[in-house]
């Protein structure tokens, strides 16, 4: 059989009869397996055609095995995409994971497809699974299954630009590794072995009259360092919700701090900053947030997925599926934030989360500059298909300035961080 897929959540094979063969692993495995099963059957039943049909599943190996839906999709239009998730409704399922990434395209009968249900929802929950269909039998070989690995090493690019309009930079970004004996600032390209060390990665737009701005991106991202004493006073059992603690308590801490400097000088007032942050540990990934800057996350199999939500109006219009990523882009109040670190916010509720991690998934940190310049499918692009010369250039170098040539009237900044 032929690979089509290898990711944390799942192992795909394609048979040399074309069906689909996909292998449920990791965390939550069998709650995933058996909800794609579930909602297959579903739509079997309802008569639904565009979705695959389940040929066969093996409930003990988690093997699923469905007939082929056709060629992943690499472009498609908002409105397009949304009907196609929308048409699926109508047969009484909601695809919770509507990405361009689950479309295919079926050219034998000029087709778009829906394909992955791990995540989808069965809109009438009164309605019975129908009758289970036979199980796989026979052996499968032992390579069919691979336990994914964990990330060993760790490689990171940053790269800002003050754009082509602004004098002055308000941009900051930070990568920093420790241990309870070590505390090392990383240059702004490089990679390292993770074992033993956490890892800290941010970056911080400014905002404020003169250079507050400037000093107030500079102050968030310094303040970062806070975060090494009292991470090594965890106990192990607490370790996560005490990581997310330290964020928590971060974030506030800039912000109480932000807004004293603001008040106490005329030139300060409303002096404000982004932050997004990401903080590795071993295999999984803790990120707070706050502001326009964006985390997203590109897991080893390809699909660009934004984890952090615009603390702006236009950006919740956008989670709610009223403005497309076109609409949202152009709309006039696209840069007017609900809350930043100081900026004159009274309160700020920062966006707290983690995720594992498996070899091969990046990250991509940036501020709202990059995002003027560029389409999410570019960012995707640029990261995992460089040309000709770009082939050469770190990461977020490229982004930066593609962003910068596309647009360049804000400062432009990322870092992409990569788990090998």
């Amino acid at each position: 059989m032929e690979e089509g897929k290898d990711t944390a959540r799942a192992l795909v094979k394609i048979g040399y009869d074309g069906t689909v063969h996909k292998y449920f692993r990791h965390r939550f495995a069998k709650e995933r397996f058996d909800n794609e099963l579930r909602v297959l059957q579903y739509l079997e039943e309802r008569g639904c055609e565009f979705v695959p049909r389940v040929l066969s599943y093996d409930v003990d190996k988690l093997e699923l095995v469905t007939t082929n839906c056709g060629a992943r999709v690499d472009r498609m239009d908002d409105d397009k995409l949304k009907a196609i998730f929308a048409e699926l409704e109508t047969y009484g399922v909601r695809h919770d994971d509507p990405t361009l990434q689950n479309i295919t395209y079926r050219s034998r009968d000029g087709r778009f497809c829906l394909i992955d249900f791990e995540f989808a929802t069965i809109l009438d929950s009164s309605v019975a699974a129908p009758p289970p269909i036979p199980v796989v039998t026979g052996p499968i070989n032992a390579d069919e299954f691979i336990v994914p690995a964990v990330p060993t090493r760790m490689k990171w690019s940053g790269y800002r630009h003050a754009g082509k309009v602004r004098p002055n930079n308000e941009d900051e970004f930070l990568g920093v590794a420790f241990n309870q004996g070590e505390f090392n600032y990383l240059a702004a390209n490089g990679q390292s072995s993770i074992d033993g060390f956490d890892y800290v990665f941010a970056v911080s737009d400014g905002m404020g009259g003169e250079r507050s701005g400037e000093f107030a991106s500079k102050f968030a991202i310094d303040n970062i360092t806070r975060l090494m004493p009292q991470r090594y006073h965890l106990k192990l059992k607490h370790q996560a919700g005490g990581i997310r603690d330290c964020i928590r308590e971060l974030f506030l801490g800039i912000h109480r701090q932000l807004t004293v400097l603001g008040n106490s000088y005329d030139e300060g007032k409303n002096m404000g900053a982004t932050l997004s942050l990401a903080w590795f540990v071993e295999d999984r990934f803790y990120f707070g947030h706050i502001g326009d800057s964006r985390i997203y996350l590109l897991p080893q199999g390809g699909g660009l997925k934004q984890l952090t939500h615009d603390d702006t109006h236009v950006g919740w219009l956008k989670r709610k599926g009223e403005l497309n990523e076109r609409e949202a882009r152009q709309h006039p109040r696209k840069n007017v934030l609900s809350q930043a670190l100081g900026a004159g916010n009274r309160y700020v509720v920062p966006q707290i989360g983690e995720m594992k991690l498996a070899p091969g998934d990046r990250l991509l940190l940036c501020t709202d500059g990059v995002i003027e310049g560029l389409w999410e499918h570019s960012l995707e692009d640029l990261i995992r298909f460089p040309q000709g010369k770009l082939i050469g250039e770190p990461p977020a170098k490229r982004i930066v300035e593609a962003a910068v040539a596309a647009d360049g009237r804000d400062n432009a900044t990322a870092m992409v961080i990569e788990c090998g």
